[in-house]
């Protein structure tokens, strides 16, 4: 009797171990610390986190939909805030629904850490569709992997990540998706998630450009075929823009200009896209050839720019008019998402330059692919995105949100043909080794060694301040010492604002917002002045606290050690500040006029 053959080891599937790695990475994306502290003690990755789960709670509180100022900022009169409601009311929904189950405290533990996981779940499922409609089923999985170590992306969906850049890279990604599928009803929903991104904020507000003057020119190039995109598009910006506005504004303001929220500079850009997208479909549907339609739109387009000019002058010069040197040099320039590569250079920051390798690999490869490769229009449009974020990065680090959601995309496509690469045998080796390191270095865990070399061969360049001291001061144990104080108003660094309005009764003199100059330059002065620069501070906002963080005093703006910072460190006292005792690093004074 012959012997039974051997039976063959049994094999996983390919493609099901893919999805185990991605189950795997995404369980490993946030330290079970870290999920728990946000959900117990309400840990937030940022001021503005703070502020705007302070913003949810006030909304919760029984503050009007409109009513939008936050009265413990600069007491009496309070600072508006610009941002969107559209971001406040799911996570207040979310609150609302949990409180029954766990109590308002807990509830709202539980929804910072949950929100960001739910949009990562949504972030993950147009990013699979996405991927696998352009490259294929593995393309879209290994999309998903890659999305799962890029930092650019993890960063804006960690627990407690509340803010609203998550949001928009949602909005941002889906448009270059509609536009990259073409036709009326993708080119609607663009406009639509383009018009949110611009309610939500105005970080997105390049891309929605730089989308629309894409399709204008798809449109003077090709004709009536590309129109159905350009005009939904045109359609879906110019109506739900409007829209949005009037969900989320008081009708009162409706004629108020903002150079840094949706608002009517804004509403004209949009309506002009409307428009011009109109004349396409009309009067421009007549014309025959490239150079009429680009006389059009070109016609259109200096319409609604001088019409701009003119009308909002203001907004030429960007989104923080009326800010001051003092502000500028002291506060603005010194907060990290705005800082450059050469500030994170020079400050010896290598931890943030992780972000930037991915990046810039990411927008070469889409360019080349743009140029050269299959699905040119799927490429065009990432290189689009990609180039603009990575030079906005460069000069402010927050240029890199949005662009970052794109990364992904561009990996899980390159990744997947490395793979096919390296079963063909029939490739020269060197064209398959050079694959898989251009795959590798689309995967950002890959720069961190070089960035841990950089740290541990020079860690004397370092000249930024410690994290950690401002998370002492700022963070849930820190900031609980003053929740016990009667209310009063707090003049406290600036860094610390939001997490005092959170976790506190008390009011604040100064909280990181380009909106409340009058407070930034008190903190400033009083902070980093002398002791006649404090009492001027104190007096101007009926300050009742005095806070200091002895591991993150004030800039010495006059030349010599501050009074404050002298304060804290014992060298010198006041008799119209009595001290308070309270746990913890931080220093109290109460004012006694």
């Amino acid at each position: 009797m012959p012997h039974a053959a051997a039976a063959s080891p049994a094999r996983i599937d390919p493609r099901t171990f893919l999805w185990l790695l991605v189950a795997l990475a995404v369980a490993t994306m946030n330290a079970p610390a870290e999920i728990w502290e946000t959900i117990r003690h309400l840990r937030v990755p940022d001021t503005d986190d703070a502020m705007r789960l302070a913003e949810v709670r006030d909304l919760l509180g029984g503050q009007g939909w409109y009513d939008n100022v936050q009265l413990r900022f600069q007491p009496p009169d309070g600072v508006p805030s610009h941002w969107s409601r559209l971001v406040d009311a799911p996570i207040a929904g979310l609150i609302l629904a949990l409180t029954p189950l766990a109590g308002r405290a807990l509830a709202t533990g539980l929804t910072a850490a949950l929100w960001p996981a739910l949009l990562f779940g949504l972030y993950g499922f147009v990013l699979y569709r996405g991927a696998r409609g352009l490259f294929g089923p593995r393309a879209g999985v290994l999309a998903l992997l890659a999305a799962t170590q890029t930092f650019g992306v993890t960063v804006q969906f960690t627990p407690g990540r509340v803010d609203h850049h998550a949001v928009q890279i949602l909005a941002i990604l889906g448009l270059g998706l509609c536009m990259i599928r073409g036709g009326l009803r993708a080119g609607l929903v663009g406009g639509g998630l383009a018009a949110l991104s611009l309610a939500v904020g105005l970080e997105g507000l390049p891309y929605v450009a730089l989308g629309a003057l894409y399709l204008a020119g798809d449109w003077i190039l090709r004709g009536r075929p590309a129109l159905p995109a350009f005009l939904g598009f045109g359609l879906g910006l110019g109506l739900a823009a409007p829209a949005l506005f009037a969900a989320q504004t008081a009708p009162g303001l409706w004629g108020t200009t903002y150079c840094d929220a949706l608002s009517p500079p804004w509403l004209w850009l949009a309506a002009g896209g409307l428009g011009t997208a109109l004349a396409a479909a009309g009067p421009g549907g007549r014309l025959g050839s490239a150079w009429g339609r680009l006389a059009l739109a070109a016609l259109c387009g200096a319409g609604l720019l001088g019409g701009f000019a003119l009308a909002f002058p203001l907004c030429l010069g960007g989104p923080f008019p009326g800010m001051t040197p003092l502000v500028r040099d002291h506060w603005l320039l010194t907060v990290n998402e705005m800082s450059s590569v050469p500030t994170f250079i020079a400050r010896g920051q290598w931890e943030a330059l992780v972000f930037y390798p991915v990046l810039a690999i990411a927008s070469l490869c889409a360019a080349w692919s743009a140029w050269r490769g299959p699905e040119r229009r799927a490429w065009s449009v990432f290189a689009l995105f990609l180039w603009p974020g990575l030079v906005l990065g460069y000069v402010q680090f927050r240029g890199i949100y949005v662009a970052s959601g794109l990364v992904p995309l561009v990996a899980g496509a390159v990744i997947d043909r490395a793979l096919r690469l390296a079963a063909d045998r029939a490739v020269p080796a060197r064209r398959r080794w050079a694959a898989a390191g251009l795959s590798a270095s689309l995967v950002s865990t890959v720069w961190m060694a070089p960035v841990v070399l950089g740290v541990t061969l020079a860690p004397d360049v370092r000249t930024a301040p410690d994290p950690s001291g401002a998370l002492a001061c700022s963070g849930p144990a820190g900031v609980a010492a003053l929740a016990a104080l009667p209310p009063g108003t707090v003049l406290a660094p600036i860094f610390m604002g939001p997490s005092i309005l959170l976790r506190t009764p008390h009011a604040v003199v100064a909280a990181p917002y380009h909106r409340a100059i009058p407070g930034l330059t008190a903190a400033i002065e009083g902070l980093g002045g002398t002791e006649a620069d404090l009492r001027r501070s104190v007096a101007a906002f009926g300050v009742d606290y005095l806070v200091a963080c002895p591991s993150r005093p004030g800039d010495d703006i006059r030349g010599a050690p501050a009074f404050a910072t002298r304060l804290a460190r014992g060298e010198t006292s006041s008799d119209w500040l009595a001290p308070v005792a309270v746990p913890g690093v931080l220093k109290v004074w109460r004012v006694t006029r």
